[in-house]
């Protein structure tokens, strides 16, 4: 059983966190920041999460993704040691780290790309898709139009021995996986040409790739990744609350059990580069049930640093339009808003729920209830009930929501557990939220939900 299927983790953008400068300056001095990461650590763990998605620490000209230098810590955050302080501090508290790589581009103040860009012969340019004109500079291609991010050519044995390269070096320095920046870019078979090297050093490394659209289970079985990033799930999460129409939840969840038959998939309701939960739901009592749902089905779940205070933040498309979703923290948490803790806390109860209920890595969902603002659903261990069994119950309406729990007659599906030895189901426990039971049903106010066992 690998590490990363008990796994969930406390996403941290650090450029944005730690409050670096926007640019890389040409004489930079090496101010470390990092350390002040270390400081966070017990919060996190206090939290209950039992790893560190990092975003960007490679030297970069500005937002981390424009790679100047993967070998070096960028020094707007710290350097070497600083890295292997943090490293060792999160390990000290059972905490994983996994590292973002960018390995579709590189920023157009690379080394390599200048070079590349210098002369038609120069053997830089058979890692890039270059153009030559009779005279004058190159066009390259870039990633999704931006002049400064120069997109690798995947097909050059060179790129692959690069990336296989860098992966394997912050491996070997205590990182315990990777984050695949744009892997939706980068043809499937650039993973499986690259990632068995990888693993025949790193067995334990854990690869997951930011995949938007797609067939999602067909990049994982091709490329020989971990898991991919489910950014179906997380609009329909958000989408279905602000609509009130919890049958979009219920079809993406439908769709979610079928991934789960062959991976178990990132699980986010906010990261570094969406508009924040708190300000994409247009209605804030169902911020909650954003999280119940995230913390009781199958996946790896990941919280988006900030979210778990409330924060808020846009995501615009124009320059700088990342600053609102990617702010500093203070030093430390003393220093954070008083009204940001109860949701702190409301983390805190629905993360501990699922520790105790690890089997939820892979569990399935199956409903029980539907309606546009009312959806129960059960969810299971895929290897039967006695695993494992809980229900969920999500109320988005204004009134009392009922929902019956007793199996039906004709042998429908029942909410409670059945005995060992036949007898009736006994009457469920209110493991978190608010909910009443009894009578064969369970009553859960308006707006409000329950997880029961």
């Amino acid at each position: 059983m690998s590490w990363h299927e008990h796994a969930i983790f406390w996403q941290v953008y650090p450029l944005g966190f730690l409050g670096a400068e926007p640019v890389l300056a040409e004489d930079q001095a090496v101010t470390h920041r990092l350390p002040r990461l270390v400081d966070w650590l017990d919060y996190a763990v206090d939290l209950g999460v039992s790893g560190l998605l990092l975003g960007p620490v490679f030297t970069s000209y500005s937002h981390g993704y424009d790679t100047v230098d993967h070998f070096t810590i960028d020094p707007r955050l710290g350097d070497l040691d600083d890295f292997d302080a943090l490293v060792a501090a999160a390990h000290a508290r059972g905490l994983k780290v996994v590292l973002d790589g960018v390995f579709n581009h590189l920023g157009s103040r690379h080394p390599l790309v200048r070079a590349a860009l210098g002369r038609p012969d120069a053997p830089e340019g058979g890692l890039f898709h270059l153009t030559w004109p009779a005279q004058g500079e190159p066009t390259y291609a870039t990633f999704e139009g931006h002049a400064g991010l120069v997109a690798l050519d995947h097909d050059a044995a060179a790129v692959a021995d690069l990336v296989g390269e860098v992966m394997r070096y912050w491996l070997g320095r205590g990182a315990d996986g990777w984050r695949l920046d744009a892997a939706y870019a980068v043809p499937p078979a650039f993973w499986a040409q690259v990632l068995p090297g990888v693993r025949e050093q790193f067995p334990e490394a854990y690869v997951v790739g930011e995949v938007i659209h797609g067939d999602y289970a067909a990049v994982v079985a091709e490329s020989g990744m971990d898991a991919v990033t489910q950014y179906e799930l997380w609009k329909a999460i958000w989408s279905s609350l602000n609509d009130r129409n919890l049958w979009e939840l219920d079809h993406a969840l439908g769709r979610h059990n079928d991934m789960l038959a062959t991976f178990a998939p990132l699980t986010f309701v906010g990261n570094h580069d969406v508009t924040r939960l708190a300000t994409q739901l247009a209605d804030h009592r169902h911020l909650p049930h954003a999280l119940v749902v995230l913390l009781t089905v199958g996946g790896t779940p990941s919280l988006y640093y900030g979210d778990e205070q409330g924060l808020t933040g846009l995501k615009e498309e124009r320059l700088g339009g990342d600053d609102a979703i990617r702010q500093p923290f203070p030093a430390g948490p003393a220093d954070l808003p008083d009204q940001g803790w109860p949701v702190y806390h409301l983390h805190q109860e629905l993360v501990a729920l699922r520790r105790r209920h690890p089997w939820l890595h892979r569990a399935r969902t199956r409903t029980l209830s539907l309606t546009n603002e009312v959806l129960a659903y059960e969810v299971a261990a895929p290897q039967g009930p006695a695993a494992g069994r809980l229900v969920v119950v999500l109320n988005l309406a204004d009134g009392e929501a009922e929902v019956a729990y007793e199996a039906a007659a004709d042998g429908e599906a029942q909410v409670a557990h059945e005995a060992a030895d036949g007898e009736a189901p006994a009457p469920l426990a209110v493991l978190a939220g608010h909910a009443t039971v009894g009578d064969g049903l369970v009553r859960v106010p308006p707006h409000a939900w329950a997880v029961l066992g």
